[in-house]
């Protein structure tokens, strides 16, 4: 019942840190990165489609990104969706393919996407602590309903505080590893 209830909470805490690791991959570090087009939207025949359903993504240099539709009729509507997006980069369309640069981040713009990252990183770890929380007051009604004993309850907080410790460690470490690549790139 425990283990059920521990294998539960560190699949949940595995998703946090996969969606930390997702919400990172958002925000911008110089590089061109397919990534920040995840969530941009097109109004494709007049229906919001996500920009990754209706082109193939190419990075020839670092901060060069093409991007081909597959339906050429769509390259003007991706372009006016780029060009509204706050990605901050100026699209180029040559009639077959749409060519987006990356600009240079500036210190002041690379700060501020830290201060983004540390604040999606805290979500993380809150969201990792819910479940902690959660799987805790199972385990605790588990106890209290005489269906485990109190020793097996106390070890089973002592595997959870560890599964949240580990996986909080690997929030932390994404966290750092964005960091750097903000501040190094």
């Amino acid at each position: 019942m425990i283990s059920d209830v521990l294998s539960d909470a560190t699949t949940r805490m595995g998703k946090a840190v996969d969606a930390a690791k997702t919400d990172f991959s958002t925000v911008r570090t110089g590089r061109a990165n397919p990534a920040l087009f995840s969530s941009l939207l097109v109004a494709y025949y007049g229906t919001p489609t996500p920009l990754q359903q209706l082109a193939s993504f190419q990075t020839p240099e670092a901060r060069t990104l093409l991007i081909t539709p597959y339906d050429r009729s769509a390259l003007n509507d991706i372009e006016k969706a780029l060009r509204d997006s706050d990605i901050g980069a100026n699209p180029a369309n040559d009639g077959n393919v749409i060519r987006v640069v990356m600009p240079e981040l500036t210190e002041e713009r690379r700060k501020e996407y830290v201060k983004i990252v540390h604040g999606k990183a805290e979500d993380a770890r809150v969201s990792v602590r819910n479940v902690r929380r959660h799987a805790k007051e199972a385990i605790e009604k588990l106890v209290k309903d005489g269906d485990v004993g109190e020793d097996d309850g106390k070890r089973g907080e002592k595997d959870l505080d560890a599964a949240t410790k580990k996986h909080i460690d690997q929030v932390d470490e994404l966290l750092k590893n964005k960091e750097a690549e903000l501040l190094g790139a």
